[in-house]
């Protein structure tokens, strides 16, 4: 795990901690690596909750309750999908807090709306003044640069979104 991953998921911890609540994750493009950086932190099992990695859009109604229509509608890389997926990881979880991430990694898939390192993340938090805030990133960079720079945006955004 790169040294600012490992940073920003220590960082989370100490926030999640202080605060007394728990983090859940959707994930779709990253594949479950910001459950894997959370998780390689010794502790994480006292504020992290748990992990879904819901790669097909299937996996998305499945398991965090995100309307087909809404998929259709909008695609599965739109702030209306992970506002969906964040709210959906609150109401699967025993978490206070979640983020979700949707996105075209590459090198396949992109389109010209939606070019290869367009990712959306969604972030969720129950009893909050704004309980859901969502945006679009546009990565640089080979499949790997792509996911790597997403995990660091979900737990940076995930420290923000507590405060």
């Amino acid at each position: 795990m790169n040294s600012e991953i490992e940073s920003w998921a220590r960082r989370l911890g100490e926030k999640l901690q202080a605060h007394a609540i728990m983090a859940a994750t959707a994930e779709s493009c990253t594949g479950g690596g910001v459950a894997y950086a959370i998780t390689e932190i010794s502790g994480s099992s006292s504020w992290f909750d748990r992990g879904f990695v819901t790669y097909t859009n299937q996996a998305k109604q499945q398991m965090l309750g995100v309307p087909s229509e809404l998929i259709l509608a909008h695609g599965a890389v739109s702030a209306e999908v992970v506002a969906a997926m964040a709210a959906g990881a609150l109401a699967h979880s025993n978490a206070q807090l979640s983020v979700a991430i949707s996105g075209i990694a590459g090198p396949l898939g992109g389109t010209p709306e939606k070019p290869v390192g367009t990712v959306w993340m969604g972030w969720a938090r129950s009893g909050g003044e704004e309980p859901i805030r969502t945006r679009c990133f546009q990565f640089a960079g080979d499949r790997h640069q792509v996911r790597e720079q997403a995990i660091v945006m979900a737990l940076q955004g995930m420290c923000e979104f507590i405060q």
